[in-house]
């Protein structure tokens, strides 16, 4: 089980779905590498940075504790980790009084703490078990610039309902977050938190340090029940220090148990802490981020604390609790009751293997005088138990004394798990360290009691498994040089051997011999670092630390387990924001002026036209600098010109590239509204179209760029009516080994009623779309005003739409006039309806070119509730204007969203007339028009708007080719003389031509008006299209009685 606070890429497993789970890594040979737009600045300004940097010094305090789920421990918190308190000068190792001690970061005790057997007697979970009057003997409060703490176990992982939790329940962490806020000085801030399951990380700085802290990124990694469950694994935060040093801290639990396949599963658990750990990229602000995530091992100072498990091995766990509580008893009086328990056990009969390991330690004490291992016999017994303790007497060496605390506690730790397999490289052996030990084991105690280790059934060994490691950048490549060179003198041997060397340890040439068994058992792992050596940090700046002491808070008893912490001082160099500020604008200066005199540079002028179209009403149009469309029609062409000169002293090639979109937003070097002509042909004629065309100029030259907005895309129109888009958008101009130009594009929208559907178009008010559009709320802004459509729960102006009743009335008079008209002006040949059966609405007479100048005044006549009449010359005949107009309704009609009849309506219409077909019923030429009116009811304005089409296509109809007086009438023929006619008329070429026109109405109106599924192909599309034509080719048909 994982968390993170960041994701990385597309996981491939289930497993890899929990980030900080098997992260995805460079591959082999690619190196983590820096992407930038200004790398070049950002290594010129880091070469200077010696300029903007400022020494300082912080002390790092860091703590760790297993709270075991223990209910009230809480409570100590604050007093222990913040305020210094509940330390044990006698049990500890440290001189706690004096003026030395103050200097390295101590306080002087105060002499009436309360006694250990008063401290015991109270214990309650409802207050803090912290010695009274205990005023903090170590570093706390303001002194510390960054606290961080780590807990364990502070929910139950024992429970299987915990351990199988696929997510971390955030209650518990909160009392733990209020008790530390509440405990630390006023100012300081929260600067990371994380939490799996029991495991909790949590980070605060000073108010000084906060606000200099950067790439804040936590991640974690279960390696509990399965190796990914959240009972085990680690919590981890990484922070940058004043932009130059990176810090990660580590909180871990790792497996449980003294069997050697626990110890084995410790060191996997580490491993995969290690292996799968993976924090966001470090951004320094300055437009530098690294394309991977770092992990543990990348950051300059590391802190690696927590719960680790590992025990003490190849001792007795009985025989250390006997050992130590020799020491832990001077702490209690004679009538209290740890004192009796540890009396009681250790008046038992002491074993055989503890007194074998009193020998041997004796042993080895009188053979080298060495204070690593401690040498106790019985009188040493005696010697412990009868030694005083007093803070006012100037202690002697412990090193010196055998029957020391501190002897004995270094005869246990070359027992120590940790130890043996830093040594052995099996874990944390890649540079990690870890200061002196001179406490006591912080584990197992009987809760309540300052020194009674576990007297349940279990005895369980006390150990040191709670421990705070760290490492620096130096330590951790110090190791990695070490261990190539050791590679290379393995590899040296063995070729010596192969060439005939067979003593080659004896060769000058070998530097040493290499055992892998045993090489680097001696390598130094717990001591502490030299004091304050450099560390070159990851951004190249030298930074120092400095362990100012490691110990446990013994008299802190609300847990079976000790806390544990260490305070650190770091001098590091800290980036001035204001001096870096500084040396940036100087630098950009000069690499400014540098590349400016050996690069092309070029002056662009944008076409500054106004169209008195332009109706921007904010004092923001006249200052605008990009190119500006004004007002955009539907179907309108707008240019607008940008000359591009070189005005620098080499050639220059120049070309629009892709620019960046949002999403959904089409690609491309333009948008689809938008085209763009320059006036030469470009430099690779032969390439691919796609590719980007470039244009070069000598020095002097210029290019000139039509910008073309032409809006013809219905869907297109659409968004645009409805604000669903806008015509703004930005271009980028490239110049080969230049700079990148950014050129705004914008234009207003002018509403239409073309791109509408008969729902929208029946509720505009009287006035026109345009009109519409004006209405927009007081103050409002320029481009909030295309946003005010109408909407189709808003009440209904008209039964049909205006724009259809405007255009099917002035058709109707135009055509009556037209026919009078023609030959009035001197027209010579046939009249166009003779020559084309579809005109006025096809076989137009009219140039293309003047039709189309004549049809956007049209379009904006009905846009603007103008009158047609205005929109022609005096001298224009009718013919002109009833092509233009005619022409109009066409494309008005293509250009409805649904249609007149919609696919819904269509699906019914079809369904009844296959029904017919089905049942070879036959109805008459009204009963058809009954049912097809009936039908298309459903949908009254479409139904109205049907029906203004038919009837004044039947009226144009007419008036072309007009039917006998004696043959208009509906119904049968019902006399001789009635039949006679009808059977001449027939053959008659009146009617022929009448049936032609028709025909060719039909078949223009029924594809514009009716919508058809686009997904019929072949011969069922061809079938529905018959059917189509047949719905208005009924409503056309000639009044005489006969049949097709």
């Amino acid at each position: 089980m994982a968390t993170n606070s960041s994701t990385q890429r597309p996981p491939n497993s289930r497993i890899e779905t929990t980030p900080g789970a098997f992260p995805a890594s460079p591959a082999p040979g690619e190196s983590p590498t820096i992407v930038s737009s200004q790398l070049s600045l950002s290594q010129a300004v880091h070469e200077r940075k010696a300029e903007y940097t400022k020494s300082k010094r912080i002390k790092v305090k860091v703590g760790t504790w297993n709270v075991a789920s223990l209910s009230g421990t809480e409570k100590d918190i604050g007093g222990w980790f913040v305020g210094g308190k509940g330390v044990s000068e006698s049990l500890s190792g440290m001189s706690l009084g004096g003026k030395e001690d103050s200097e390295k970061g101590h306080h002087k005790v105060d002499v009436a703490v309360e006694s250990v057997e008063s401290q015991e007697s109270r214990r309650s979970k409802k207050r803090s078990t912290i010695p009274e009057n205990d005023t903090g003997s170590l570093l706390g409060g303001e002194e510390v610039g960054i606290y961080a703490l780590g807990l364990q176990e502070i929910v139950d992982i024992s429970s299987v309902t915990e351990a199988l939790r696929p997510f971390s329940d955030p209650h518990p962490a909160k009392k733990w977050k209020q008790s530390i806020s509440e405990a630390l000085p006023f100012g300081y801030q929260l600067i990371a938190e994380q939490q799996l399951l029991g495991l909790y990380l949590v980070i605060y700085a000073s108010p000084a340090i906060a606000p200099t802290i950067s790439s804040v990124s936590t991640t974690s990694v279960g390696t509990g029940l399965g190796g990914y469950m959240g009972n085990k694994g680690a919590v981890t935060a990484r922070i940058v220090l004043g932009e130059t040093t990176r810090i990660v801290f580590v909180n871990c639990h790792l497996s449980a148990g003294a069997e050697k396949g626990s110890l084995e599963r410790r060191n996997w658990d580490a491993a995969q802490v290690l292996s799968r750990t993976k924090f966001d990229p470090v951004y320094d602000g300055a437009g530098v981020m690294e394309e991977f995530g770092e992990g543990i091992g990348d950051e300059d100072f590391g802190f690696w604390f927590g719960d680790l498990n590992y025990r003490l091995e190849d001792i007795p766990g009985e025989d250390v609790r006997r050992l130590l509580m020799l020491h832990t008893r001077n702490e209690y009086g004679k009538s209290q009751p740890s004192k009796q328990k540890i009396e009681h056990e250790l008046a038992n009969p002491v074993s055989t293997t503890f007194r074998d390991n009193l020998e041997a330690a004796n042993r080895a004490s009188a053979d080298d005088g060495s204070s690593s291992h401690t040498a106790v016999d019985s009188s040493a017994v005696q010697s412990i138990a009868s030694t005083p303790t007093s803070i006012s007497q100037e202690p002697p060496d412990p090193s010196a004394d055998p029957t020391s605390l501190q002897t004995t506690l270094s005869s246990l730790l070359t027992h120590d798990q940790l130890h043996a397999q830093m040594r052995t490289r099996k874990a944390f052996h890649d540079g990690w360290r870890e200061g002196k030990i001179e406490f006591l084991p912080t584990y197992k105690y009987d809760v309540g009691s300052v020194g009674m280790f576990d007297s349940s059934e279990k005895r369980r060994g006390p150990s040191w498994c709670d421990r705070i490691l760290y490492r620096t950048r130096k330590d951790k490549l110090d190791y990695e040089e070490r261990v190539q060179q050791e590679e290379l003198s393995e590899k040296k041997d063995t070729e010596m051997k192969l060439r005939g060397v067979v003593e080659a340890a004896t060769d000058e040439d070998v530097l040493f011999d290499y055992d892998p068994e045993t090489d680097g058992v001696d390598d130094q792992f717990d001591g502490p670092a030299p004091d304050k050596e450099v560390v070159v940090t990851k951004a190249g700046f030298e930074d120092r630390i400095h362990l100012d002491y490691y110990t446990s808070h013994q008299r802190v008893i609300s847990s079976d387990h000790k806390p544990l912490d260490a305070v650190l001082t770091l001098d590091y160099d800290a980036v001035d924001p204001d001096l870096k500020a500084n040396i940036h604008q100087e630098v950009a200066r000069e690499l400014d002026k540098a590349e400016n005199e050996g690069r092309p540079v070029v002056t662009i002028v944008v076409d500054q036209h106004r169209d008195s179209d332009i109706t921007h009403s904010n004092t923001s149009a006249s200052k605008y600098e990009g190119v500006d469309f004004g007002d955009v029609k539907y179907d309108h062409v707008k240019i607008r010109n940008v000359t591009i000169a070189n005005t620098g002293r080499v050639p220059a090639i120049v070309g629009f590239v892709d620019r960046s979109t949002r999403n959904g937003q089409p690609g491309g070097v333009a948008p689809p509204w938008l085209s763009i002509r320059f006036d030469r042909p470009g430099i690779h004629q032969n390439a691919n179209a796609g590719a980007l065309q470039e244009y070069s100029l000598e020095p002097g030259d210029a290019v000139n760029v039509e910008l073309t907005v032409h809006i013809t895309d219905l869907g297109l129109v659409r968004r645009l009516s409805e604000g669903e888009e806008n015509l703004e958008d930005v271009l980028v101009l490239r110049i080969q080994n230049g700079r990148d130009y950014f050129i705004p594009i914008r234009g207003d929208w002018l509403q239409s009623a073309f791109g509408r559907s008969i729902e929208k178009l029946v509720r505009i008010p009287e006035g026109g779309v345009r009109r519409l559009q004006q209405q927009r709320p007081e103050g409002s802004s320029l481009s909030s005003h295309t946003r005010h459509d109408v909407k189709e729960n808003d009440a209904v102006k008209w039964s049909a739409p205006r724009e259809l009743f405007r255009l099917t009335e002035a058709i109707e008079s135009l055509v009556e006039r037209s026919l009078a008209e023609w030959g009035m002006k001197g027209e010579e040949g046939k009249p166009p309806w003779e020559k084309a059966p579809g005109w006025p609405f096809a076989g137009w007479i009219t140039p293309e070119k003047e039709r189309g100048v004549l049809r956007e005044r049209v379009r904006e006549a009905l846009d603007t509730n103008n009158a047609f009449t205005e929109l022609f010359a005096l001298e224009s005949g009718s013919v002109i204007r009833l092509e233009a107009i005619a022409e109009t309704l066409i494309e008005f009609l293509k250009s409805l969203q649904d249609g007149i009849v919609t696919e819904v309506l269509w699906a019914e219409l079809e369904k009844g007339m296959l029904e017919h077909e089905k049942s070879k019923t036959t109805l008459t030429d009204e009963e058809e028009r009954m049912w097809i009116l009936d039908t298309i009811s459903s949908a009254p304005a479409h139904s109205v708007s049907f029906t203004f089409i038919t009837f004044m296509l039947s009226r144009v109809a007419n008036e072309i080719v007009p039917v006998p007086q004696q043959l208009q009438r509906r119904g049968t023929a019902t006399s001789f003389d009635d039949m006679e006619a009808v059977q001449k008329t027939k053959d008659d070429p009146l009617r022929m031509r009448r049936k032609e026109v028709d025909d060719t109405y039909a078949l223009i109106f029924a594809n514009a008006m009716i919508r058809i599924p686009s997904t019929l192909t072949g011969k069922a599309r061809k079938a529905s299209e018959a059917r189509r034509k047949r719905v208005v080719d009924v409503f056309l048909r000639s009044l005489l009685n006969t049949k097709n």
